[in-house]
Protein backbone atom coordinates (compact mmCIF):
# COMPACT_ATOMS: atom_id res chain seq x y z
CA UNK A 1 0.00 0.00 0.00
CA UNK A 2 1.63 2.97 -1.21
CA UNK A 3 0.57 6.05 1.62
CA UNK A 4 0.15 9.51 -0.07
CA UNK A 5 -0.67 12.91 1.73
CA UNK A 6 -2.59 15.69 -0.29
CA UNK A 7 -1.39 19.46 -0.02
CA UNK A 8 -4.10 21.48 -1.83
CA UNK A 9 -5.50 24.39 -0.42
CA UNK A 10 -8.90 24.14 -2.65
CA UNK A 11 -11.14 22.12 -0.81
CA UNK A 12 -12.89 20.91 -3.99
CA UNK A 13 -9.57 19.67 -5.79
CA UNK A 14 -8.21 18.29 -2.64
CA UNK A 15 -12.05 16.17 -1.81
CA UNK A 16 -11.86 15.14 -5.40
CA UNK A 17 -8.45 13.97 -5.69
CA UNK A 18 -8.87 11.77 -2.04
CA UNK A 19 -12.05 9.93 -3.88
CA UNK A 20 -10.52 9.36 -6.88
CA UNK A 21 -7.77 7.93 -5.47
CA UNK A 22 -10.14 6.24 -2.30
CA UNK A 23 -10.75 3.95 -5.83
CA UNK A 24 -7.49 2.24 -6.22
CA UNK A 25 -6.84 -0.57 -4.34
CA UNK A 26 -3.03 0.14 -3.45
CA UNK A 27 -3.15 3.61 -2.35
CA UNK A 28 -4.16 5.20 1.11
CA UNK A 29 -4.51 8.98 1.97
CA UNK A 30 -2.73 9.39 5.14
CA UNK A 31 -3.48 12.89 5.40
CA UNK A 32 -4.33 16.53 3.91
CA UNK A 33 -3.18 20.06 4.52
CA UNK A 34 -4.53 23.19 3.30
CA UNK A 35 -1.64 25.31 3.21
CA UNK A 36 2.01 25.02 3.80
CA UNK A 37 2.45 25.58 7.35
CA UNK A 38 0.23 22.52 8.15
CA UNK A 39 1.91 20.04 5.53
CA UNK A 40 5.31 20.71 7.30
CA UNK A 41 3.11 19.31 11.01
CA UNK A 42 1.76 16.83 9.30
CA UNK A 43 4.70 15.84 7.23
CA UNK A 44 6.97 14.09 10.43
CA UNK A 45 3.32 12.75 11.81
CA UNK A 46 2.18 11.02 9.06
CA UNK A 47 5.52 9.59 6.82
CA UNK A 48 3.64 9.68 3.81
CA UNK A 49 5.65 7.44 0.61
CA UNK A 50 4.61 10.11 -1.84
CA UNK A 51 3.36 14.02 -1.15
CA UNK A 52 1.18 15.15 -3.60
CA UNK A 53 1.62 19.22 -3.03
CA UNK A 54 0.29 22.10 -5.28
CA UNK A 55 2.43 25.35 -5.37
CA UNK A 56 -0.16 28.17 -5.08
CA UNK A 57 -1.10 28.32 -1.20
CA UNK A 58 -1.94 30.65 1.34
CA UNK A 59 0.80 31.35 4.48
CA UNK A 60 3.51 28.75 2.94
CA UNK A 61 3.82 28.38 -1.04
CA UNK A 62 4.86 24.43 -2.16
CA UNK A 63 8.06 25.19 -3.14
CA UNK A 64 8.53 27.24 0.87
CA UNK A 65 7.46 23.65 1.93
CA UNK A 66 9.57 21.71 -0.37
CA UNK A 67 13.02 23.81 0.91
CA UNK A 68 12.38 23.52 4.49
CA UNK A 69 11.15 19.95 4.42
CA UNK A 70 14.28 19.51 2.12
CA UNK A 71 17.07 21.71 4.76
CA UNK A 72 15.63 19.51 7.49
CA UNK A 73 15.99 16.58 5.64
CA UNK A 74 12.53 15.41 6.19
CA UNK A 75 11.51 15.68 2.29
CA UNK A 76 9.25 12.58 1.07
CA UNK A 77 9.17 11.60 -2.81
CA UNK A 78 6.74 14.78 -4.03
CA UNK A 79 4.66 15.10 -6.79
CA UNK A 80 3.83 18.51 -7.79
CA UNK A 81 0.44 19.31 -8.69
CA UNK A 82 0.41 22.61 -11.10
CA UNK A 83 -1.64 24.91 -13.53
CA UNK A 84 0.03 26.55 -16.99
CA UNK A 85 1.11 29.25 -15.23
CA UNK A 86 3.26 27.99 -12.76
CA UNK A 87 6.42 27.97 -14.81
CA UNK A 88 9.05 29.69 -12.51
CA UNK A 89 7.72 28.27 -9.22
CA UNK A 90 8.15 24.64 -11.09
CA UNK A 91 11.45 24.72 -12.02
CA UNK A 92 12.37 25.97 -8.91
CA UNK A 93 10.24 23.57 -7.28
CA UNK A 94 12.47 20.73 -9.13
CA UNK A 95 15.73 22.05 -8.36
CA UNK A 96 14.21 22.08 -4.13
CA UNK A 97 13.90 18.16 -4.78
CA UNK A 98 10.08 17.22 -5.98
CA UNK A 99 10.27 14.02 -8.05
CA UNK A 100 8.17 15.29 -10.81
CA UNK A 101 4.79 17.33 -11.83
CA UNK A 102 1.22 16.85 -13.18
CA UNK A 103 -0.95 19.05 -14.50
CA UNK A 104 -4.28 19.11 -12.14
CA UNK A 105 -6.03 18.01 -14.91
CA UNK A 106 -4.64 14.62 -14.94
CA UNK A 107 -6.26 11.71 -15.37
CA UNK A 108 -6.80 9.15 -12.83
CA UNK A 109 -4.70 6.37 -14.70
CA UNK A 110 -2.09 8.92 -15.27
CA UNK A 111 -2.15 10.34 -11.88
CA UNK A 112 -1.69 7.00 -10.13
CA UNK A 113 1.08 5.56 -12.37
CA UNK A 114 3.22 8.60 -11.61
CA UNK A 115 2.31 7.81 -7.77
CA UNK A 116 3.63 4.53 -8.03
CA UNK A 117 6.55 6.03 -10.54
CA UNK A 118 7.50 7.87 -7.68
CA UNK A 119 7.43 5.19 -4.85
CA UNK A 120 9.59 3.69 -6.50
CA UNK A 121 12.46 6.00 -6.48
CA UNK A 122 11.74 7.14 -10.16
CA UNK A 123 10.54 10.30 -11.62
CA UNK A 124 7.40 11.06 -13.22
CA UNK A 125 7.21 14.06 -15.86
CA UNK A 126 3.85 15.22 -18.10
CA UNK A 127 5.72 16.20 -21.49
CA UNK A 128 3.54 19.36 -22.41
CA UNK A 129 5.08 20.69 -19.00
CA UNK A 130 8.57 20.12 -19.61
CA UNK A 131 8.37 21.10 -23.18
CA UNK A 132 7.41 24.37 -21.72
CA UNK A 133 9.97 25.20 -19.28
CA UNK A 134 12.33 24.14 -22.33
CA UNK A 135 10.62 26.38 -24.84
CA UNK A 136 11.40 29.05 -22.31
CA UNK A 137 14.59 28.49 -22.20
CA UNK A 138 15.17 28.64 -25.75
CA UNK A 139 13.69 31.95 -25.76
CA UNK A 140 14.94 33.52 -23.24
CA UNK A 141 12.25 33.56 -21.22
CA UNK A 142 13.76 31.16 -17.82
CA UNK A 143 13.80 32.29 -14.48
CA UNK A 144 17.27 34.03 -13.92
CA UNK A 145 19.75 31.56 -11.37
CA UNK A 146 20.07 32.23 -7.84
CA UNK A 147 23.80 31.62 -8.54
CA UNK A 148 25.60 31.54 -11.82
CA UNK A 149 27.24 27.55 -12.26
CA UNK A 150 31.07 27.01 -13.08
CA UNK A 151 30.70 23.51 -13.60
CA UNK A 152 30.26 23.87 -17.45
CA UNK A 153 34.26 23.30 -17.88
CA UNK A 154 34.21 20.17 -16.14
CA UNK A 155 31.72 18.38 -18.19
CA UNK A 156 32.65 15.61 -20.17
CA UNK A 157 31.49 17.03 -23.70
CA UNK A 158 28.78 15.30 -24.85
CA UNK A 159 28.44 13.46 -28.49
CA UNK A 160 26.03 14.48 -30.90
CA UNK A 161 23.93 11.27 -30.20
CA UNK A 162 23.90 12.01 -26.34
CA UNK A 163 22.40 15.57 -27.39
CA UNK A 164 19.94 14.37 -29.45
CA UNK A 165 18.86 11.69 -27.08
CA UNK A 166 19.28 14.23 -24.04
CA UNK A 167 16.75 16.46 -26.21
CA UNK A 168 14.02 13.83 -26.45
CA UNK A 169 14.16 13.28 -22.56
CA UNK A 170 13.74 17.20 -21.78
CA UNK A 171 10.65 16.86 -23.88
CA UNK A 172 9.43 14.08 -22.28
CA UNK A 173 9.57 11.17 -24.71
CA UNK A 174 10.22 7.55 -23.35
CA UNK A 175 13.46 5.14 -24.32
CA UNK A 176 11.24 3.60 -26.45
CA UNK A 177 9.69 6.36 -28.34
CA UNK A 178 13.41 8.08 -28.41
CA UNK A 179 14.59 4.51 -29.78
CA UNK A 180 12.05 4.81 -32.79
CA UNK A 181 12.80 8.38 -33.80
CA UNK A 182 16.10 7.95 -33.76
CA UNK A 183 15.88 4.25 -34.98
CA UNK A 184 18.33 2.83 -33.05
CA UNK A 185 17.42 -0.17 -30.20
CA UNK A 186 16.12 0.71 -26.63
CA UNK A 187 18.94 -0.95 -25.17
CA UNK A 188 21.30 1.98 -27.12
CA UNK A 189 18.98 4.60 -25.78
CA UNK A 190 19.78 3.17 -22.18
CA UNK A 191 23.69 3.26 -23.24
CA UNK A 192 23.09 7.35 -23.80
CA UNK A 193 21.13 7.80 -21.10
CA UNK A 194 23.40 5.90 -18.60
CA UNK A 195 26.42 8.61 -20.47
CA UNK A 196 24.54 11.36 -19.94
CA UNK A 197 23.81 11.01 -16.55
CA UNK A 198 27.45 10.02 -15.69
CA UNK A 199 29.03 12.92 -17.37
CA UNK A 200 26.47 15.67 -16.61
CA UNK A 201 26.87 13.92 -12.63
CA UNK A 202 23.60 13.49 -11.86
CA UNK A 203 21.10 10.08 -11.08
CA UNK A 204 17.98 10.85 -12.85
CA UNK A 205 16.61 12.05 -15.90
CA UNK A 206 14.54 15.16 -14.43
CA UNK A 207 17.69 16.30 -12.95
CA UNK A 208 19.64 15.73 -16.02
CA UNK A 209 17.26 17.85 -17.73
CA UNK A 210 17.71 20.98 -15.29
CA UNK A 211 21.51 20.49 -15.27
CA UNK A 212 21.46 20.90 -19.20
CA UNK A 213 19.15 23.53 -19.22
CA UNK A 214 21.66 24.86 -16.21
CA UNK A 215 24.72 24.67 -18.56
CA UNK A 216 22.95 25.43 -21.79
CA UNK A 217 23.45 22.22 -23.40
CA UNK A 218 19.44 22.72 -24.29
Amino acid sequence: MIRVMIVEDQTIVRQGLRSLLALLGDIEIVGEAADGEEALALVPRVRPDVMLLDLRMPRLDGLGVLERLSFGGTLPPTLILTTFDDDEMLFEAVRAGARGYLLKDVSLDRLANAIRNVAAGRTAIEPVVTERIVRAFDHGDAPARPAPLTEATDVEALTDRENAVLKLVAGGYSNHEISTLLNITDGTVKNHISNVLAKLGVRDRTRAVLKAIDLGLI
